[in-house]
């Protein structure tokens, strides 16, 4: 895939697996965030290590979101004692007994899987036949030493959300349209006459822009408080939105993530129009967002046209009619090079 071909850092791998994976249950995000807490004094993590944060996720999510697998018709006994489990109807040792016993069955061997395949780089091997548990690798060591480790987590819970809500809307896909509310820093859709808060929008974009700054490749964080957190920039400034009724610029298509510096530092975007080659690097941007799926890829099909070519020519009308209303161009003051 070229998100991570072409940039082979390990946060992109593993990226790869909660973005682009194909999502029939929820369990693989996580087994992800059992892996970002579990203790990690051996090599050789047992099933009844994971058992713990594993369940406690999922149960934590069915109680905001009762859809966790695509058949929930038919929940397997994995997702059975969960669900008993919420009820007061087992202790938390018969969980962890169903979670050893039915958990981990599929996600070990599907986490690595992304576009019909395995990923070059593997994060863990799965050894439950003969140690009962799975087994780290250096790789994964080196994805905690990364700058990016405590971003995959925030990540992972906004792609987690969103595969959920795509789930219980159950809308079709020509009537989901996204907004962001800049008031809250949220996504949202609107069902009926509800509004639907979808996910935070700055944990939401920041894995497909791996990380960094969309126009300079400074590096951002997500964490509150951080002298590095992320803004959310309108990509074309919504000072030219009289040059387009009827167009939607707060939709995702038309939001980045941008340092502090290049969004409203002495030399920085503010309401200018990004030069030419940013707005390629935007079309790419939204072709992995199309790729990944569930629910943003439909809202931004709904938005920009429903074929590669369409969204590039609708990307190509929007920035000259940004121009028409004589904003100024702008390139950043500081230039990494970045690859998305």
């Amino acid at each position: 895939m070229r998100f991570y071909q072409v940039d082979p850092a390990l946060e992109n791998y593993w990226r790869g697996v909660i973005l682009f994976g194909n999502n029939f249950a929820t369990y693989k995000f996580a087994l992800a965030h059992a892996l970002y807490e579990v203790e990690r004094h051996s090599t050789l993590i047992t099933l009844e290590a994971l058992a713990l944060p594993f369940s406690r996720h999922i149960c934590e999510h069915l109680k905001q979101a009762p859809k966790q697998t695509l058949n929930m018709a038919k929940p397997g006994p994995f997702l059975k004692a969960c669900i008993q489990f919420n009820n007061g109807e087992i202790t938390l040792e018969q969980l962890l007994q169903a979670t050893v016993k039915h958990g981990f069955k599929v996600v070990l061997d599907a986490f690595h899987n992304v576009g019909g395949g395995p990923l070059d780089r593997q994060f863990f091997i799965n050894e439950t036949r003969e140690s009962k548990g799975i087994r780290l690798t250096d790789d994964f060591y080196r994805l905690t030493e990364t700058s990016q480790f405590l971003n995959l987590a925030h990540e992972t819970d906004a792609r987690w959300t969103l595969v959920e809500k795509a789930w219980e809307m159950n809308l079709p896909p020509q009537l989901l349209d996204v907004h962001y509310d800049a008031q809250e820093e949220v996504l949202f859709t609107r069902l009926s006459s509800s509004r639907i808060t979808l996910t935070s929008c700055r944990n939401s974009l920041n894995g497909y822009q791996k990380g960094h700054c969309f126009y300079c490749n400074a590096p951002v964080s997500l964490e509150r408080g951080h002298p590095l957190l992320a803004d959310v920039d309108h990509f074309l400034p919504l000072a030219a939105q009289t040059a387009m009724p009827g167009v939607n610029l707060n939709g995702v298509w038309n939001l980045v993530l941008a340092c502090q510096e290049c969004n409203r530092g002495a030399n920085g975007k503010f309401a200018r129009v990004p030069d030419l080659r940013l707005l390629y690097r935007l079309h790419d941007r939204n072709e992995y967002f199309i790729n990944s799926r569930l629910p943003l890829h439909e809202a931004i099909i709904n938005q920009t046209g429903n074929n590669e070519p369409k969204r590039r020519a609708f990307l190509n009308d929007r920035w000259n009619e940004a121009l028409q209303c004589r904003l100024q161009k702008w390139d950043p003051p500081v230039q990494q090079e970045v690859i998305l």
